[in-house]
């Protein structure tokens, strides 16, 4: 039937136009900004940059096009909207051809498609840039798995075992959870024989796919090792109570409204991503469209059971493993509700859809068979699907353009701009604004790597003549030391402190200092040209460069103590400190 392929094409267009707008619409948010950090300051072909460990995901290739495209047009967001888009259509024509290996260009074909393309389940993976990139290449990857294993066991064509390992290797460099493509292809592959009549579907399935099935097994034990290698397990927490509480409010507050179109609301904390709020109504239909569903795919058609049984274990096992490791009595239940761990999920129902429908149809249920009633039927609620999923993209699509990183980053980019004009002195590096990235992230929530690849604006440095700070906004304002701790006063009357070569100094503070980064006011003066190491008494050294005659310099120290201790690095220099201020930066 040639309106099939049409009407499929038709609606991979819909899905494209509709996300197009949600990609424009976006910007760079939190995790996008340590993509794009790290690639301003880091080489992009280098092991370090490539195998970083981003909170427990390992995925050099998404590092590797997040790189290349921030490296051409630093912090413009029509760069990673463009990759949006084409990583949505890989995806989505990765899916169309396993739904079509699986059904052919039966109509029902477009009933998994539907779902797949439009339900708001995959948004919040696909705004977020940095989500994107591990979750769409997954998503495509594991389609073309699928469909390579089907036709390599239909065929025997030993071409299909080459191209799905190779797909499987492009998903893993993506996003470590493509391990699961494997085993998700086997069962899929499986069932589809088990519904055909295959009584001994599973021994089949591993005969006729065998070669496919042994590459993908060594090539995740590989993986499994670089993943051991790169990333720290022992960072994360197991609670299994919560693990539980998330897994539930994923299917009552998710999954369950995700299949009628939901969760038509949202709702966002900065600088939280947004998460669902699905009224009772939504909750309510989806159980109850669930419940249909279920009913009428049992009696129509055979051996439906096994798929249903995969399609719940699934939901389970993809979402299981990531809330053991990543939550505590402390984590909120939002986190379920934020369904960023659900792309993968639509692939596999939209499949297992495929394989069902595939089934053959009970002898008793000639009631089912093709009408017009059931062709309205279909249509009605297909339409009303896609309109409610519409609903919620526009209401997802409202409160993600909530986002304070544009005007911020706009803003910083102008106020360095002019700060460079006026100025040739180095600004003094500081922390953007904790709604942008927070302390949790250094050092990439430092406005040296924030703004690394800007090129009108001054240098970043440990010390500075001239003390300026970006505040909450990203303006660029004059600033000042706070007096949290001072330096006493110096033995040498006229000097305070006299630092030489041959001659370092410790310097006592009026109290401790806690871990942090300070600031000191370092009033000084010096008989020549050249430089001083400066450090707190527990923290690293910083070089700041000193000039002849009476000056003031403003050095960041990070660490802890209750001293300054400083040491001239220059021969035949002789500098006299004073007293001043230790503490934080602020606006004048």
């Amino acid at each position: 039937m040639k309106w099939v392929p049409r009407t499929a094409v038709a609606l991979i267009a819909l899905q494209l136009a509709v996300r197009a707008v949600l990609a424009v619409h976006g910007y760079f948010y939190w995790d996008d900004l340590i993509l794009t950090g790290r690639a301003g300051t880091q080489g992009l072909l280098s092991p370090a940059y490539l195998f970083d460990d981003h909170d427990g995901h390992v995925m050099p290739a998404a590092f590797l096009i997040a790189g290349g495209i921030t490296r051409i047009a630093p912090l413009q967001w029509i760069g990673p909207a463009i990759s949006l888009v084409v990583l949505q259509l890989v995806a989505s024509l990765a899916l169309l051809r396993a739904l079509h290996v699986i059904l052919g260009w039966r109509p029902m074909l477009l009933l998994p498609l539907t779902f797949a393309l439009f339900t708001p389940l995959t948004l919040p993976s696909f705004a977020w840039w940095a989500a994107a990139l591990n979750a769409l290449p997954l998503a495509a990857a594991m389609a073309w798995v699928c469909a390579d294993a089907i036709l390599l066991a239909r065929t025997g064509k030993q071409r299909y075992a080459v191209t799905g390992a190779i797909a499987f290797v492009v998903g893993l460099s993506f996003f470590e959870k493509a391990a699961v493509i494997p085993f998700v292809a086997f069962a899929v592959t499986a069932l589809l024989a088990y519904v055909g009549g295959d009584s001994d579907a599973l021994r089949s399935t591993w005969r006729r796919g065998v070669r496919l099935w042994w590459a993908c097994l060594a090539i995740t034990a590989t993986w499994i090792g670089v993943y051991l290698v790169v990333v720290d397990q022992q960072r994360w927490s197991f609670d299994p109570g919560m693990t539980w509480d998330l897994l539930v409010r994923s299917v009552t507050h998710g999954i369950v409204p995700g299949l009628v179109g939901g969760p038509w609301e949202w709702q966002r904390w900065a600088p939280a991503s947004p998460w669902a709020t699905p009224p009772v109504t939504v909750m309510v239909l989806g159980w109850l469209v669930l419940g249909a569903v279920v009913a009428v795919t049992v009696a129509r058609k055979q051996r439906i059971g096994p798929v249903w049984a995969v399609a719940a274990g699934y939901a389970v096992a993809c979402q299981v493993p990531i809330y053991l490791m990543r939550s505590s009595q402390f984590t909120a239940l939002e986190l379920a509700q934020a369904l960023r761990y659900l792309p993968d999920l639509v692939v596999v129902l939209a499949l297992l859809a495929a394989v069902g429908l595939s089934a053959p149809n009970r002898a008793t249920s000639g009631w089912l068979d093709h009408s017009r009633t059931r062709a309205v039927v279909i249509v009605c609620a297909g339409t009303l699907f896609v309109a409610s999923s519409l609903y919620s993209t526009t209401t997802f699509d409202r409160i993600w353009q909530d986002n304070p990183t544009q005007a911020y980053l706009r803003t910083g980019e102008a106020s360095l701009a002019r700060a460079k004009a006026q100025s040739d002195a180095p600004m003094l590096d500081q922390e953007v604004d904790p709604l942008i990235l927070q302390r949790i992230q250094w050092p990439e929530n430092l406005a040296s790597h924030v703004f690394a690849l800007t090129r009108d604006r001054p240098e970043f440095a440990g010390s500075t003549t001239d003390l300026r700070m970006l505040d909450m906004t990203g303006r660029l304002l004059p600033a000042q030391v706070t007096w949290v701790r001072s330096m006493k006063q110096g033995p040498l009357p006229k000097c305070g402190y006299l630092v030489q070569p041959d001659a370092p100094v410790r310097i006592p503070l009026d109290g401790p200092l806690l871990p942090s980064d300070w600031t000191a006011e370092v009033n000084y003066l010096a008989n020549s040209d050249g430089s001083i190491m400066m450090s707190l008494s527990e923290g690293t050294e910083v070089k700041v460069p000193v000039k002849p005659g009476l000056n003031r310099v403003f050095v960041r120290l990070p660490g802890a103590g209750d001293a300054l201790l400083v040491r001239a690095n220059t021969s035949a220099l002789s500098v006299c400190v004073a007293s001043g201020p230790v503490g934080y930066v602020a606006p004048r």
